[in-house]
């Protein structure tokens, strides 16, 4: 099995050739087609997390120990399985996977809320991910169904969908049909973002993002209007786009757009955070009551949000965000890109493609090319 690994925390990815992994108990061992690489994934490799003001959270205090193969947005096709895994997973069958994995004996964990457990199993961040030609997955429940997706179309769903859908979920359900949701940031986030408000029914969305092709492409994945958020009146652009702004979800997370969404809100409005770039902001307690705004953090999601999500996916077909294809051992490249930010949509990692698998189907608005 070959893995891209982090074996010191800032220091190039090494290259790993270990075992393959025989399955035991409820395993299943499934042959990675596509990982997606995310900013998460940039943290964990960095070592840490900005807290501002010189502080920092570091990877060891949250329990992450090395050598650690990066990755958790991952699709693989099971290639054998343990002897206690259900009869219908089967070798051959192609399946998102679940890496938000808790302990499974604390009280989060049995009420399904595995991605909020105290000590967590994540893939790619505590246990073995996806930059690996092979994963395993601890239970075949963490398998989730892609129906006709392809797997570089798929993967994203398992980090950038599935947080962005639970942070949407937490907008009441009026407000999403009857006003504008504003969002921070067109990375492969708020690109997802965009596209799954669309298809659970907002109206009007508006994008605040700097780039100006990530602007673009923000506007293809379906958002009404893009702002630039280096503007001087950026903050009267979103307001004569969306109106009053009783929601934004913000996909950066930096002490500026936090402080940009708390600016936007209407009265009684709510802002998202999602994002994780980091730093910290002033902020008076005072005017929350007085303004009746909500301040929330969404983190991933659960099991059950996954798979209502791929139904989602399956049932309305949203636009894929663009993905670009890179092979196994383009980890650090990939790793390095997104960290420049030179990168619009999705980077994904997988293995060869045999050529003839390079059509892209009829029933997909934009599928990605296969790496290569």
């Amino acid at each position: 099995m070959i893995s891209y690994q982090v074996r010191a925390f800032g220091e190039p990815l090494a290259r790993a050739q270990t075992p393959t992994p025989a399955p035991e108990g409820g395993q299943v061992l499934l042959r990675v087609l596509a990982a997606g690489v995310c900013h998460t994934d940039i943290h964990t490799w960095e070592g840490s997390y900005d807290l501002g003001g010189d502080k920092r959270l570091r990877m060891q205090q949250r329990g992450v120990t090395l050598p650690l193969t990066l990755g958790h947005e991952i699709v693989g096709e099971v290639v054998a399985t343990g002897p206690d895994v259900p009869e219908h997973v089967r070798p051959g069958q192609r399946y998102l996977v679940y890496p938000w994995i808790g302990c499974g004996e604390c009280k989060v964990c049995r009420r399904g809320r595995e991605n909020l457990c105290a000590a967590p199993r994540f893939l790619g961040i505590f246990r073995p991910g996806g930059y690996s030609d092979h994963v395993v997955a601890p239970h075949a429940r963490y398998l989730v169904d892609i129906g006709d997706l392809r797997p570089e179309q798929a993967a994203p769903y398992a980090c950038s969908g599935l947080t962005t859908y639970s942070a949407i979920r937490k907008i009441p359900q009026d407000v999403l049909a009857e006003e504008s949701v504003v969002v921070i940031g067109a990375g492969g986030l708020g690109l997802m973002c965009v596209t799954l408000l669309r298809a659970l029914g907002c109206g009007n969305v508006v994008m605040v993002e700097p780039d100006g092709a990530r602007r673009g492409a923000a506007l293809a994945a379906g958002a009404h209007a893009a702002v630039d958020a280096g503007a001087p009146d950026a903050a009267a652009q979103v307001r004569q786009a969306a109106g009053a702004v009783w929601a934004v979800i913000d996909c950066v997370g930096a002490a500026s757009t936090v402080q940009l969404g708390m600016d936007l809100l209407t009265k009684g409005g709510q802002l998202i955070l999602v994002g994780l770039f980091g730093g910290e902001l002033s902020l008076s307690p005072a005017l929350v009551p007085m303004r009746a705004i909500s301040i929330e953090g969404a983190y991933i999601g659960n099991l059950d949000e996954l798979k209502a999500l791929m139904a989602l996916v399956r049932e309305r077909k949203p636009r894929a965000i663009p993905t670009t294809c890179r092979c196994l051992d383009g980890a650090q490249s990939a790793l390095a890109d997104l960290a420049a930010g030179r990168v619009v949509g999705r980077l994904i990692l997988g293995p060869d493609a045999d050529p003839s698998s390079r059509a892209v189907p009829a029933t997909l608005e934009q599928a990605s090319p296969p790496c290569n």
